[in-house]
């Protein structure tokens, strides 16, 4: 009978020594091994750009993104959902992570979790998603339970369902609307799915969240101008931000920043279409937040 053991969780024989080898000769396999993680994502951009779009095209209609999964996978989609509101200036309920077992689960181990369909229907109901919102599963199998579930759940609402998975086939792929499935094969460390599995579904989940953002306008350029200036750090950066996008000297950006609360955004409009602070925030209001676009009503205006 063929093996039902999935890719991820094989068990190579050539590296049966792995105990043995000396310790650079170990972390020569290892990054050998990184450098192949990649090259599998690479092959399924096409996909991650349409998952892409989709979640963009619903976010603009006021949908939200939800990341749900178990062990390492939901603690990434956690990770991604808690580094948005910093970056892109988002709503903390607009980029959410659901993890089996709830927050806890994010520092302790919570293994049995994974295997409750239960908890994951429970989760996915609080948040009572809508057509507007996208739910997407994360699983290094592809079988999980509670992503797969959380898919399920989801996809009875009519949100938009994604299934992201390290093995090709997957349940969490036949369950949802779209799939990405990037094969990383085996393990250095047997099963240890945190390893390029985990690297990978970080890979992914960077592109997915970045991507969008960028769609949604809450980038410029390639400068994060959404970016919560809440410590000394994100000041600094915020002021580099706007010396970068409109050449100003230090104290027209310093007067700038602090007309408009320390946004970035709105003082780069300040700076470069020369209106006040109030004028900014209307016309950025009036473009979606997209400074593009807002650049070229004040222009016209």
């Amino acid at each position: 009978m063929p093996s039902t053991v999935p890719p991820t969780e094989a068990i190579r024989p050539d590296w049966a020594a792995l105990d043995e080898l000396p310790t650079a000769e170990l972390l020569r396999l290892m990054n050998a091994e990184d450098r192949t993680v990649a090259a599998a994502v690479g092959g399924q951009l096409e996909r991650i750009a349409a998952v892409v779009d989709a979640v963009a095209a619903r976010m603009a209609r006021g949908g939200r993104l939800v990341y749900a999964g178990a062990g390492t996978a939901g603690r990434l989609g956690v990770l991604d959902a808690a580094e948005c509101p910093p970056t892109f200036g988002t709503d903390p309920a607009l980029v959410v992570g659901l993890i089996a077992g709830g927050r806890t689960a994010v520092t302790e181990a919570a293994e049995g979790a994974e295997d409750r369909p239960d908890l994951a229907e429970a989760d996915v109901a609080v948040l009572a998603l809508t057509p507007a919102d996208t739910l997407v599963g994360v699983s290094a199998s592809g079988r999980t339970p509670y992503a797969v579930a959380a898919v399920r759940a989801a996809r009875a609402t009519g949100a938009l369902t994604v299934g992201l998975a390290c093995n090709r086939g997957s349940a969490l792929a036949a369950a949802a609307e779209l799939a990405v499935e990037v094969e990383v094969g085996p393990e250095v460390l047997a099963g240890s799915t945190r390893l390029k599995a985990g690297t990978a579904q970080k890979l992914v989940l960077n592109m997915l969240s970045t991507a969008v953002m960028v769609r949604l306008g809450r980038t410029y350029g390639n400068l994060m101008v959404d970016v919560r200036a809440t410590n000394s750090k994100l000041r600094e950066r915020a002021r580099r931000i706007v010396a970068e996008a409109t050449g100003a000297d230090d104290q027209s950006i310093r007067r700038a920043l602090t007309a408009t609360d320390g946004r970035a955004k709105d003082a780069i409009l300040l700076l470069l279409a020369d209106i006040d602070a109030p004028a900014a925030t209307r016309l950025l209001t009036a473009a979606n937040g997209r400074l593009r676009e807002a650049l070229k009503a004040a222009r016209n205006g």
